[in-house]
């Protein structure tokens, strides 16, 4: 196969590569390069002697990821506050040229939650599970990889099945807007009754800012307690600046950017670094509010 025939081949396979590495590694940076990665490493080899390039560059990326999946563990050992996933924030609607990662948030194995929750896996547990189930790689491809048995590669993505069933369904897209939409209104109001109402009765608030900026350095478990804290971010930096937010999809699912402003000289008020809010809804209501602010992860915003 030629060179442009087989780069040809490779941009056909691009979103499905950037979508497994987005769901293995959680970073749209780390997804991106790994893509990159395989991309060098079929242009090295060449097409001789593979007989699916489909399940060839998803074994490579699989390997590539478990390298950045090691990697970030032991970043995370020293990291300050909360370790989030990388969000991939879109327009709601409007024309524009169509982007790879747009297709990677269409699944719903990436929206935010599940992300989140395969975050708590040992990378070997990640890579177990993602590839198996999510791509259909067989674990004796995944025990080569991970240096291990077939056996224990079939454990690994079994516990890690077991811990992904933990995260909520997602809830149909108007009434997770609606939920959304009614927390951003309640803040506004200033009022702590108004913003209890609207979060779920086992609410919480992780914010991932490493270090970067004001959010909550731990996880705020309770509606009474998040409502304070989002009231006191909303005195701190002056109501309507910080509810200067535009609408977007965070993963798919509606939530909300700030572009950032400035500091107010006038007022005193601090300034505001560019974030994406998003949010898990159950029943109606946010059962989590997610402040992601770390500019470092923040490569997602199209």
């Amino acid at each position: 196969m030629g060179s442009d025939a087989l780069a040809a081949e490779f941009d056909a396979q691009r979103a499905h590569l950037l979508s497994a590495a987005y769901r293995l590694t959680g970073s749209v940076a780390d997804a991106e390069d790994a893509v990159q990665e395989a991309w060098l490493r079929l242009d090295r080899a060449g097409s001789a002697g593979i007989d699916d390039l489909r399940a060839w560059l998803t074994t490579v990326v699989g390997r590539i990821c478990l390298d950045r999946l090691r990697s970030a563990a032991a970043r995370r050992e020293t990291y300050t506050g909360q370790w989030l996933p990388e969000p991939i924030v879109t327009p709601l609607s409007g024309a524009r040229p169509e982007d790879p990662l747009d297709q990677v948030v269409r699944d719903e194995d990436n929206r935010l939650a599940a992300l989140i929750v395969l975050g708590t896996l040992t990378p070997e547990q990640r890579v177990a599970f993602v590839l198996h189930d999510g791509f259909g790689v067989p674990f004796g491809e995944i025990a080569a990889m991970l240096a291990v048995t077939p056996a224990a590669a079939r454990q690994a993505a079994s516990r890690g099945r077991r811990t992904v069933a933990s995260a909520p369904p997602p809830a149909p897209a108007g009434e997770h807007a609606a939920a959304v939409h009614a927390l951003a209104a309640a803040v506004a109001s200033g009022e702590v009754d108004a913003v209890v109402r609207v979060l779920h009765p086992q609410a919480t608030f992780v914010g991932d800012a490493g270090g970067t900026t004001r959010t909550a350095p731990n996880v705020i478990v309770g509606p009474d307690r998040t409502a304070r804290f989002l009231l006191g971010l909303a005195r701190m930096y002056g109501p309507h600046r910080l509810l200067e937010m535009e609408p977007v999809l965070v993963n798919g699912r509606p939530g909300l950017l700030h572009r950032g402003a400035p500091a107010d000289a006038e007022t005193r008020r601090p300034a505001i670094a560019r974030r994406v809010i998003a949010c898990t809804v159950r029943e109606g209501a946010v059962w989590a509010a997610y402040d992601m602010a770390n500019p470092a992860k923040l490569r997602g915003v199209r």
